[in-house]
């Protein structure tokens, strides 16, 4: 069953009181965000080698802060809002692929002159606010974030190093949410998946047991699956820790840990994967 509110598919609505009312708070906010969607238009230095899987991320500008100075620059930057889209969308966050569903056009503002769908930053921040909103009002450790993706690891990891989540690494074994005889059974109250392709096992397992699933999804993603999408590259390494960096940000505001995004305890630097080398 479909729920027709800022384009979320809700198809375990019997269990998502919660996420229905989270949504429908942020509706006006996400109206206004829209509204003020970003005019600046950097220039996009991502290079394609062939695996859409490997699309590289250009790195966030600027050296890493090594004086106190530095430091207090960085955090003048995370406070205005301004610097921080600009920070973020260095990182190629609302970069897709080549292709896109049905699901996802309504997250699409344009394909840029290399042929990839260019998602809306707006929209995406506006639905990691309402994820993180969401997460708020649960038991985060009953909150369940996996990535069959290599380079999502290091960001869960983090993300639940932080909040208090429940990571789920290495191989998704099927019936972790089904089986009740398995040692590692879990009947978390949210999950949180890097790719509803890549971690359909884990998708499919929540939606039979009626579990509300946020997916950071690209523009190819099929999301029927899923009840509140995050649209965003869920493939750059950069683009990952961004992502999870803001969620974590988030998260820790609702949990009262944090009051701005200065006092963020890691960056987006430490949430981001080692690069993996493929074999040929």
């Amino acid at each position: 069953m479909n729920m027709n509110t800022d384009e979320l598919d809700s198809p375990n609505n019997s269990n998502n009181e919660n996420l229905d009312k989270t949504v429908n708070d942020a509706t006006s906010k996400t109206e206004d965000e829209d509204s003020k969607n970003i005019t600046s238009d950097p220039e996009e230095t991502n290079e394609i080698s062939g695996n859409s899987d490997q699309i590289e991320q250009t790195s966030i500008s600027g050296e890493e802060p090594t004086n106190s100075s530095d430091m207090a620059e960085q955090s003048e930057s995370l406070e205005d809002p301004n610097n921080l889209e600009k920070m973020i969308l260095s990182t190629g966050i609302r970069v897709g692929t080549p292709i896109k569903t049905k699901f996802m056009t309504s997250f699409i503002t344009r394909a840029n002159p290399e042929g990839l769908y260019i998602l809306d930053i707006s929209k995406t921040l506006a639905r990691i606010d309402v994820a993180a909103k969401f997460i708020g009002r649960t038991n985060i450790a009953n909150v369940a974030v996996t990535s069959a993706r290599e380079y999502g690891k290091t960001p869960i990891e983090k993300f639940c190093e932080l909040t208090g989540a429940r990571g789920i690494f290495g191989r998704f074994m099927p019936g972790t949410f089904t089986n009740p005889s398995l040692p590692k059974y879990l009947e978390p109250e949210i999950v949180i998946v890097t790719d509803p392709q890549a971690d359909e096992q884990a998708v499919l397992e929540a939606t039979r047991a009626g579990v509300p699933v946020i997916a950071l999804s690209n523009s190819d993603n099929i999301t029927s699956k899923v009840d509140l999408v995050i649209p965003s590259n869920n493939r750059g390494r950069k683009a990952l820790a961004t992502v999870y960096w803001l969620l974590t940000k988030e998260v820790l505001k609702k949990q009262g840990k944090i009051k701005s995004d200065s006092e963020m305890p890691m960056t987006i630097d430490d949430f981001e994967a080692k690069l993996v080398e493929e074999l040929i």
